[in-house]
């Protein structure tokens, strides 16, 4: 069985507290990133790109048995990594579980004090497409 949004976001909280020093969090998240699965290029096209990074950062939404599969990727490493935990979180979910979420898992490993502004506004926009990727196909599903 899938697990939940809140027992994926738990288990990432658990794996930082893992590591003591922040620079160990930073070479943690950059691994993730290295990790993430390759994006297709042919889906880092300016619709799929985030606004509001500072880097370049695309996440794409495949909407397959009523729930939603992501795609993302990024230009520059730590991003990259933060990409992957919030694919990591959202993907194979339906659009309601999506859009009531609350991704506290950020605050929670400390990340929203230990990024800086640009990042932190970049991650808040990638949370945001991914809800707005859940709100169009739940409309278009008609599910609204």
């Amino acid at each position: 069985m899938q697990q939940t949004i809140e027992e994926i976001q738990q288990e990432i909280v658990e794996e930082f507290e893992m590591f003591h020093e922040w620079q160990d969090k930073y070479e943690y998240l950059i691994q993730l990133g290295k990790e993430l699965d390759p994006m297709p290029v042919n889906t880092q096209t300016e619709e799929n790109k985030v606004k509001g990074c500072q880097s370049n950062v695309w996440v794409n939404a495949e909407y397959t048995d009523g729930k939603l599969f992501f795609t993302g990727d990024s230009d520059a490493l730590i991003v990259k990594g933060l990409v992957a935990l919030v694919l990591r979180v959202f993907t194979g979910n339906n659009p309601d579980e999506i859009l009531n979420a609350q991704p506290h898992f950020i605050a929670d490993i400390g990340l929203a004090n230990h990024l800086s502004p640009t990042r932190s506004n970049g991650l808040a926009a990638m949370v945001k497409q991914i809800k707005f990727y859940a709100l169009a196909y739940k409309t278009k599903a008609g599910l609204a």
